[in-house]
């Protein structure tokens, strides 16, 4: 709530300060290059989620975190965005998506994970941390009154972060790691006579190593993130909407990259498989 409030209090002060008479909230309307911001905040749920590090003919564990990690509730959701359009056809955006979950479980069976054993009856804390960072440039092939489509390429900065750990401190088992994720994006909107528009956009890609990176080692991951938003322009300059959105991916294989820090996984086999839907509300700021 503090982000969101000090968020908002830079846009409007930002816009309070604009000294050439904008004809939006932002962007004077002479100007070629314009700018944004985007808020949502709401609540996410969890679909899907398993975990596993090592292999199950070693007798590591499938990790089911709705099931026997306490994802099982909803949990709050914020996303913030901004960036530029240049003669309305070329747009440039950077995106924040904060995402870390904290539960607390006791284990009903015993779980391997990254080859250490937590027993059964054991009271655990669970944290999964998958914030990231997206830089996305869109081309805008159709723009009138009614229908807008777009469409360009991401890179995403993944920042994963997993710790299984006892309430106790006796053991814990941590992996981490920063990656790049390449994806596709596309949107499209149609808007009403009335000012209300509906619009789609996804961003998404499915990989393997030997297309992406041409690693020797065995992997296949991908990730979409798609929404459905309908909204209403307040004012010129000033959009609120309902957003509803999928968020998800997959990785798994095989990495030659272990144990470079004390903080990566100790087995080089690993498997991850997420699913969450929110629902938000949001403002753009233009």
């Amino acid at each position: 709530m503090k982000k969101t409030i000090l968020f908002l209090t830079a846009v409007v002060l930002a816009a309070s300060v604009y000294a050439d008479g904008p004809a939006t909230l932002l962007n004077p309307s002479r100007n070629s290059l314009k700018i944004f911001f985007e808020l949502e905040t709401g609540l996410f749920g969890v679909l899907n989620h398993t975990y596993q590090s090592g292999k199950s003919d070693e007798g590591a564990s499938t990790f089911d975190f709705v099931k026997e990690g306490g994802q099982d509730i909803l949990f709050p959701f914020d996303r913030y965005a901004g960036g530029l359009t240049l003669n309305e056809k070329h747009r440039i955006g950077l995106l924040y998506q904060p995402l870390t979950v904290v539960t607390n479980v006791t284990f009903r069976e015993d779980v391997m994970i990254d080859s250490v054993i937590f027993a059964s009856g054991t009271p655990m804390e669970i944290k999964y941390g998958f914030p990231f960072y997206r830089f996305t440039y869109a081309y805008q092939f159709v723009q009138s009154e009614k229908w807008m489509f777009s469409a360009g390429l991401a890179l995403q900065a993944r920042n994963a972060s997993i710790v299984f750990k006892e309430v106790s401190g006796n053991q814990m088992t941590v992996s981490q790691n920063v990656g790049p994720v390449p994806a596709i994006y596309l949107s499209g909107r149609y808007t009403m006579p009335c000012g209300a528009y509906v619009g789609l956009d996804a961003t998404g890609l499915y990989a393997s190593s030997a297309i992406i990176n041409g690693a020797s080692f065995t992997f296949e991951g991908s990730v979409l993130d798609a929404s459905l938003r309908a909204g209403y322009p307040l004012r010129r300059g000033i959009d609120v909407f309902a957003n509803l959105r999928f968020l998800g991916g997959t990785a798994k294989g095989e990495s030659e990259y272990v144990e470079r820090t004390w903080s990566e996984t100790t087995q080089a086999y690993t498997e991850n498989v997420l699913a969450t839907t929110a629902f938000t509300i949001g403002v753009t700021i233009y």
